[in-house]
């Protein structure tokens, strides 16, 4: 993955098309503390018929914050699929750059958990999540792909 700003583990893993089509890329990382800044181009064909994102697409978002946070903290080391996620949308989100903030709260032997924040243009606070994620070695889970 390309990163900008301390994402070293994220580095030498390709963007998965996923995180592509989100338009998703590392703002910041601060990898001891499991926390990440990325950032999102949520496109017009994200849209519900009202002209807001979908909030498929902004949880999707969340998910893409808060698992590379993992990732990045464990340098490379764990993949983190996700147990369950429970989101709260504070905001309708327009078309435009969204801005995600993911943070490791406490990480286990076999389960992390983690919280997010999607953030709009003006910095109000769109969506943000809880997460529990299962701890997988990422040699394991990124060669059954």
């Amino acid at each position: 993955m390309t990163t900008s700003a301390s994402g070293a583990a994220l580095d030498d893993v390709p963007i998965p098309p996923c995180a592509r089509l989100l338009g998703w890329r590392v703002l910041a990382a601060r990898p001891k503390e499991g926390w990440i800044k990325v950032s999102f181009d949520a496109r017009w064909e994200f849209t519900n018929p009202a002209g807001y994102i979908q909030g498929g697409f902004l949880a999707a978002m969340l998910d893409d914050t808060m698992g590379p946070a993992v990732f990045n903290m464990t340098e490379g080391k764990l993949f983190s699929p996700t147990i369950d996620m429970h989101v709260s949308y504070l905001k309708p989100a327009r078309p435009g750059q969204i801005v995600g903030e993911g943070r490791v709260v406490q990480l286990g032997k076999s389960v992390a958990f983690l919280e997010g924040v999607l953030t709009d243009a003006t910095g109000d606070v769109i969506a943000r999540a809880t997460a529990s994620a299962r701890l997988v070695p990422a040699d394991r889970a990124l060669n059954c792909v």
